[in-house]
């Protein structure tokens, strides 16, 4: 059972330097610039309030509600998202001024400062100061007022929203002179989110104007530092008082701040790397930190929460509900990666995940604030937890199987076309996207024919099965590409270009011809069958990193970070790369990985070469630097890559710890030349999960030269 208050503990470290403050290499305006859409401001780790700047959306790179571009700040809202390509939440915004009319104010970077559970800004139209900080349920703020004002007011908007969100009902109630209450309904991408709050200021205000929407509260300013606490709720008003007087009862501002950081510094120690290069380190450490924004709690402290068909209910202390799964991002590297270090939520998020299938009649596919949104393609939730009841995390099997099985036997999002012809044809109704949705669902299918074959379901395994191999039914060994098909069996007849896309209107998923070759994770060894030869194979595979062709002027904006066509910047590319292993060819992946690491992943604004992804982007990095990554999604295997760290000692649970360690390596020195575990020779250039788990030693010998042997065996491959 998980219910954390100030963030989520983890075990006693394992006697590193107790100098090592890890939340000093964390760099939070890395992916505010560019495309990152990264959230910036205060929360603890998983925490259910994100609390921080908002500002005037002015386009899809302001998703987060805050761009590094901009100058502008429309105040302080309680929840964000981090990292998506759509915009939502900005709950509760309140915004300090000292002339009443002000609805916004400027400011500048060199007057920001962000940390690890602690945001700050003075606002440059007024010269107040304000500083933020967070439990898991309430933000805490702080508003220092210039000495000369004679009045301050703090103004609380409920109209306010990211992106698509819009009120649809709100109340605000002054209960006393220090304490106003009530909620926020609003529709959007989470089509009916509510979110209750209880704000609470340390003196009490002269005056108030406004009404249910948007009120002004009057303060002495003599009086100043002002305080704001402001718990919230998902299910109540009563639950957000509760939230705040647990978890946040006293008006110490910065023993809360010392307690984020706290939490924070917890759970970044759960992997210590060792660098001489303070740059990676800050990689390293922002990318642990992105990964652990979400998934977010969604249950109060009482075990109270919003269930996904819109009614109350309770945990009975057996688990910890989740919110803000996105899943067809996550479940690639966010997912594995937790695992390994969070052994300790698993559980929790296999109960958050049946209970959304119990509730809505399926498992989640990208959900927000008790909010199935649909978003993207596939059964990504049936992948995951595949994968958590693969590797033990489930204690009830039978009903996650049961949610795994009737998910991918329903008839909506193109499902009943693929159980009519084995495929999902792009000529039948609602079937746009096909061979991206046709890849997506098979990987699905596979989840549930491994957890068919552990629990004995012989029948059930067979016809999954068969399901799991139906993306051979895409290939066209004329070209070598996956391509769309009609329902009489034919593929496009109009010229084929594997360059060009049309952003969601095409047979792909934001990508094009050349990125969805590769998309059979969770069988690398049969799509490799499927071309002539192994040699045909890696042929084509070494041109996806060189060839270069126009994606048209309609291309989705998230195919980014280019090499060649390979896109790191968009999820669907994020394990190519290591098919080299399956292939016995590891040392062809060095130099790759090395170049993604080196230049799409930066310590600046523009950090990052795509979206975040709610933790995905991250959360490759932070495999890919360790040496490792999980190709196949259920129960799969890491591949090996290259480290970039000489050493990273990781807690895996239970008191132990996975030592790995990179000898002779350097810029230069990118080829793994052989592995030991435990001090004996190791010749797979994989490990499984249970090895990870049980802790041990990784050895990696690493030279510039590239390794005749190793990993190029067949009994050696993934």
């Amino acid at each position: 059972m998980t219910l954390p208050l100030l963030g989520i503990s983890c075990s006693d470290s394992h006697n590193k330097d107790s100098e090592t403050h890890f939340t000093d290499y964390v760099n939070p305006f890395i992916g505010t610039g560019d495309h990152g859409h990264v959230f910036l401001g205060a929360n603890v780790p998983f925490g259910m309030v994100q609390l921080g700047p908002s500002q005037f959306v002015k386009g899809w790179d302001w998703c987060s509600g805050y761009h590094a571009s901009d100058s502008t700040l429309l105040g302080f809202s309680h929840t964000h998202l981090s990292g998506t390509g759509i915009g939502d939440l900005g709950d509760i915004l309140v915004l300090p001024v000292i002339n009443k009319e002000d609805t916004s104010s400027a400011f500048t970077h060199d007057k920001e400062v962000c940390r690890p559970g602690y945001y700050s800004v003075v606002l440059d139209d007024s010269g107040i100061n304000a500083e933020l900080t967070a439990t898991t349920r309430t933000g805490f703020h702080r508003y220092t007022f210039p000495a000369d004002a004679d009045t301050a007011y703090v103004k609380l908007n409920l109209t306010y929203g990211i992106g698509w969100d819009k009120p649809t009902e709100t109340q605000i109630v002054v209960e006393n002179d220090s304490t106003v209450s009530g909620y926020r309904y609003s529709k959007g991408w989470a089509r009916n989110q509510k979110i209750y709050f209880t704000a609470q200021f340390s003196q009490p205000f002269v005056a108030h104007y406004g009404d249910n929407r948007d009120m002004t509260f009057a303060f002495d300013a003599n009086s100043s530092p002002l305080f704001m606490k402001v718990g919230v709720s998902p299910v109540s008003v009563e639950n957000s008082k509760l939230n705040l007087t647990t978890e946040n009862s006293g008006w110490d501002f910065d023993a809360v701040a010392k307690s984020a950081d706290e939490s924070w510094n917890k759970q970044l120690a759960k992997i210590d790397v060792k660098s001489n290069s303070d740059t990676d380190k800050r990689k390293f450490y922002t990318a642990l930190y992105h990964t652990m924004f979400a998934p977010a709690v969604f249950s109060d402290v009482n075990g109270d929460y919003r269930g996904a068909d819109g009614q109350n209910y309770n945990t009975d202390g057996k688990f910890a509900d989740y919110t803000i799964f996105s899943l067809w991002d996550t479940y690639r590297a966010a997912h594995p990666l937790s695992t390994i270090i969070h052994p300790d939520l698993q559980g929790d998020y296999a109960n958050t995940f049946i209970n959304i299938y119990r509730q809505q009649g399926k498992l989640p596919v990208w959900h927000l604030h008790g909010n199935e949104t649909n978003c993207m393609i596939g059964n990504p939730g049936v992948i995951v937890l595949g994968d958590l009841l693969m590797k033990g995390f489930v204690s009830d099997s039978a009903g996650a199987y049961e949610a795994m099985k009737v998910s991918c036997l329903l008839d909506e999002r193109s499902l009943g076309a693929l159980k009519q012809y084995g495929y999902v044809p792009y000529d039948a109704p609602g079937c746009d996207e096909s061979v991206a949705k046709g890849l997506e669902y098979a990987i699905a299918d596979n989840a549930v024919a491994k957890v068919a074959a552990l629990l004995g379901e012989e029948e059930d395994q067979n016809y999954f099965e068969e399901r799991a191999a139906s993306y051979s039914k895409y290939f066209d060994s004329e070209t070598n590409f996956m391509r769309g098909k009609s329902m009489d069996g034919k593929f496009r007849d109009e010229v084929f270009n594997p360059f060009a896309t049309t952003h969601r209107a095409d047979d792909y998923c934001e990508g094009n011809g050349w990125q969805y070759v590769w998309l059979v994770p969770h069988d690398p060894h049969g799509l490799i069958n499927l071309f002539s030869s192994e040699e045909e194979f890696v042929n084509k595979l070494d041109s996806l990193f060189t060839v270069e062709g126009q994606l048209g002027d309609d291309a989705s904006p998230d195919i980014s970070g280019l090499i060649g066509q390979y896109a790191h910047g968009n999820e669907p590319s994020h394990h190519t790369v290591y098919l080299y292993n399956y292939v016995g060819q590891p040392y062809k992946a060095a130099p790759i990985l090395r170049q993604i690491m080196n230049d799409l992943y930066n310590d600046g604004m523009a950090g990052l070469c795509g979206n975040e992804d709610v933790g995905q982007m991250s959360a490759w990095f932070v495999l890919s630097s360790m040496g490792l990554y999980q190709v196949e999604p259920t129960g799969g295997k890491f591949v090996f890559g290259t480290p970039l760290f000489d050493s990273a000692i990781v807690e895996v649970g239970d008191g132990k710890r996975l030592e790995i360690q990179a000898h002779n390596n350097s810029a230069d020195n990118i080829y793994i030349q052989e592995v030991r575990f435990n001090g004996e020779p190791y010749e797979k250039s994989y490990i499984e999960f249970d090895q990870i788990k049980n802790g041990g030693t990784l050895e990696f010998v690493m030279d510039a030269t590239p390794s005749e042997t190793f990993g190029v065996n067949n009994d050696a491959r993934p």
